[in-house]
């Protein structure tokens, strides 16, 4: 069971890999890794601190995300459950392994750009104004215009 919650900041190092479960459910998984990197006072030089390193597993709706959207070397932002998983190698030496279930994840925008996709999410919106029987454009925006503030809005937005 997953108790303890945490956000780890680091590197997407092993692409991401589906796999489907024994009762037909899709998992995505991946490795990435997080370390420091400090200002050593003395020799005002960029000193490397230690590496975590952890198994991210992805399920339900973030599987069709991430594997559309990351790759070995992204920088990202992943939020979950945090577990040590325990087991013995072929060799019988005993080895621990951390792993994140992951409930979101993210670019990490301090070390990349982003262009998200919004179609998907637009027409989510329209389909249920429609099945209100009114659009964004016939409804009444928040100052009493008649869509007039959501029409601009989507022209700046694009």
């Amino acid at each position: 069971m997953y108790e303890t919650h945490g956000t780890v900041v680091g590197t997407v190092i092993t692409d991401p890999i589906k796999r489907e479960t024994a009762s037909g459910e899709e998992v995505m998984s991946f490795r990435m890794a997080s370390n420091v990197r400090r200002r050593d006072r003395e020799s005002g030089e960029w000193v490397d601190g230690g590496t975590l390193y952890l198994t991210v597993s992805c399920w339900r709706r973030l599987v069709q995300g991430v594997g559309a959207s990351l790759m070995k070397g992204d920088p990202i932002i992943a939020h979950g459950e945090l577990r040590t998983n325990e087991y013995r190698t072929r060799d019988g030496e005993p080895r621990s392994d951390l792993e994140m279930r992951a409930a979101a994840i993210g670019p990490d925008l301090a070390r990349c750009s982003a262009r998200l996709d919004r179609s998907a999410r637009t027409r989510s919106a329209t389909a249920a104004d429609d099945a209100e029987g009114e659009t964004a454009a016939e409804s009444e925006g928040p100052d009493g215009e008649d869509g007039a503030l959501d029409e601009r809005v989507e022209a700046l937005v694009g």
